[in-house]
């Protein structure tokens, strides 16, 4: 049976992941936070499994290099996990919308078949990529902090830089060895996604049409952030009136 795209199967493993995340909180909130961190770092071990099975598997390791969104986010996870970073966390709670992006928006692997081998590495490193960051939140392993806005936003962009010049790297050096490689991590070069290509349409220019997630990105942070960034402007507020009045 094949994945398909919102077909009963899709929606029925989209629904096992909230399942399966929604039992692991409560499998874990009245345990210990050695035994909370030890699970979790464990279970982030499947992005980078997936990393070198995508490597080593399709016979073509320059086209599976880790830079794609969700790739990065499989690499950082096991140390957000296990130092418990504040920036880190912070910047994969952004990050993981990419992972629930990639199981909703299923388009590569819409013909892959129900429960094999492709579908497995696909499948569970990006439920665990979307949901442990969460986790690390919600079990307070990790401090939800406001003012990680802005190296979330700069970490952002100067690492989606960074792969642009990676993609434009490695693309013109296959045209000049003529071996058909052409790369597009982070979708920086052209929309091959139909979610991106709506962007790309605004704004039909490679590397900077991705810019229009950030107006996306900062309304879902100041979302998540909002108690937090209330209680920061009534404290400087606070402040502001007390120096007036001293």
């Amino acid at each position: 049976m094949q994945w398909g795209f919102m077909t009963p199967a899709h929606i029925a493993t989209l629904l096992a992941a909230a399942a399966m995340l929604v039992g692991l909180y409560y499998m874990l909130r009245s345990r210990s936070e050695k035994v909370q961190t030890a699970v979790l770092a464990v279970l982030s071990l499947w992005g980078v499994a997936a990393i070198v099975y995508n490597l080593v598997r399709w016979g073509s390791p320059i086209e599976y290099l880790p830079l794609h969104l969700c790739s990065i986010n499989a690499m950082l996870l096991p140390f957000a996990v296990l130092t418990r970073n504040k920036t880190l966390g912070n910047l994969l709670l952004v990050w993981c919308l990419g992972a629930l992006a990639a199981l909703v928006m299923n388009h590569e692997m819409m013909t892959t078949t129900l429960f094999g081998e492709a579908f497995i590495f696909y499948y569970f490193p990006h439920v665990f990529e979307f949901g442990i960051p969460v986790l690390l939140f919600k079990l307070k392993l990790v401090q939800k902090d406001a003012r990680c806005i802005g190296s979330t936003l700069t970490l952002t962009m100067l690492i989606y830089t960074f792969v642009h010049l990676c993609n434009k790297l490695i693309n013109a050096w296959s045209a000049a060895a003529g071996n058909g490689i052409r790369v597009n991590y982070m979708f920086s070069v052209s929309a091959t996604n139909p979610v991106v290509a709506v962007f790309h349409k605004l704004v039909p220019y490679e590397y900077w049409y991705m810019y229009l997630v950030l107006p996306i990105v900062a309304l879902y942070l100041m979302t998540v952030y909002a108690p937090q960034l209330r209680a920061l402007y009534r404290t400087r507020r606070t402040a502001k009136l007390r120096r007036k009045t001293a």
